[in-house]
């Protein structure tokens, strides 16, 4: 019998986006759902938006952050699974037939994530850079990943409610993953079906990407941390990242030396460092070309080896200064 799937979509000033989200939801070729949106507190014009649309609304009365809206939603659906997801994501027209039909052969005792399309909505190098790195960074282990992202998690509602659902006041970022670790522990399996698709907006330019990507691992550096797994091949934050910030850490070191000693034998090294990371990044770089061809793969792979890591590094390093100061409020959102 095909459960009762409940949609929760958060959303704070998603007025650009949150239309897109209810328009692609409602256009499902899933029979058994309902769309419940929560609210937290916006100051745009999102609420109008969403009031055009035969879901359920629910306002919050003070901006509580996402964890809190996404279980003030949890509470109100009727569904037997929930399906979370974000405003600025669109779901994929199959996206909640396979996902029943996942939840299905594999029973109560999973949890299940999804991921995005290789193609994002919009059509900028930046925005189609993201789209495929994190597919291919979700997709790579879906067996038995480290963990499930929020803009694509199917739970069961009973395990959900019964692990108390997503840590309210957590750090940004961090608390699907925090989410997910927590489950393991309760003996839940977590798999990832990379048919489960949902297509993100992403509006990128240089900066917005650079700026993400120093966010995310500003935050994922305190979690990781003090969760003491800084070091795991955990879905985005892969080896493969961390190896790439390592090398060009280096590089930038050997050709520091090289300027001061004008010794060839350390360009050599460069070289050596840089053939290093292509062969380590292999995946991600074949991923780039399959889906866009030679010219956007070399683009891809000189943004990934060169820009990307040095945003990479210095989010690192910001957490790495945010742990050490924070004493016990390590975990609090900012």
């Amino acid at each position: 019998m095909a459960p009762f799937i409940s949609i929760i979509i958060p959303n704070r000033n998603g007025e650009a986006t949150i239309g897109l989200c209810l328009e692609t939801a409602f256009a499902s070729k899933y029979q058994s759902f309902e769309v419940i949106v929560v609210d937290d507190h916006s100051t745009d014009g999102s609420v109008g938006v969403i009031e055009e649309f035969p879901c359920k609304l629910v306002r919050l009365d003070r901006q509580s952050g996402v964890s809190a809206a996404r279980n003030a939603g949890a509470k109100q659906g009727r569904g037997d699974l929930l399906f979370f997801t974000d405003a600025d994501c669109l779901l994929e027209e199959d996206a909640l037939a396979v996902a029943a039909e996942t939840f299905l052969a594999h029973g109560a005792g999973v949890v299940i994530g999804g991921t995005y399309t290789k193609k994002p909505r919009d059509k900028d190098f930046f925005s189609y850079f993201q789209s495929i790195f994190i597919n291919y960074s979700e997709s790579k282990k879906a067996d038995s990943p480290d963990y499930l992202a929020a803009h694509a998690m199917i739970i069961a509602a009973e395990t959900f409610h019964e692990n108390q659902g997503f840590q309210e006041n957590f750090l940004p970022v961090a608390e699907d993953v925090e989410f997910s670790h927590r489950l393991r522990r309760a003996g839940c399996r977590l798999l990832i079906n990379p048919r489960i698709l949902v297509r993100h907006v992403f509006g990128f330019s240089l900066y917005r990407s650079l700026r993400n990507a120093a966010s995310k691992s500003k935050y994922w550096t305190v979690y990781s941390i003090g969760n003491r797994d800084i070091f795991a091949d955990s879905g985005t934050a892969s080896t493969e990242l961390k190896a790439n910030v390592m090398f060009c850490l280096l590089c930038v070191v050997l050709l520091f030396l090289l300027i001061i000693y004008n010794d060839p034998r350390y360009l050599y090294l460069v070289l050596l460092t840089i053939a290093a990371n292509l062969l380590v990044s292999r995946g991600l770089l074949l991923a780039f070309y399959k889906e866009e061809g030679i010219g956007f793969a070399a683009a891809a792979a000189a943004y990934y080896l060169l820009l990307f890591p040095l945003a990479v590094g210095a989010g690192g390093f910001a957490g790495l200064i945010r742990y050490l100061a924070a004493g016990p409020h390590r975990w609090n959102s900012e």
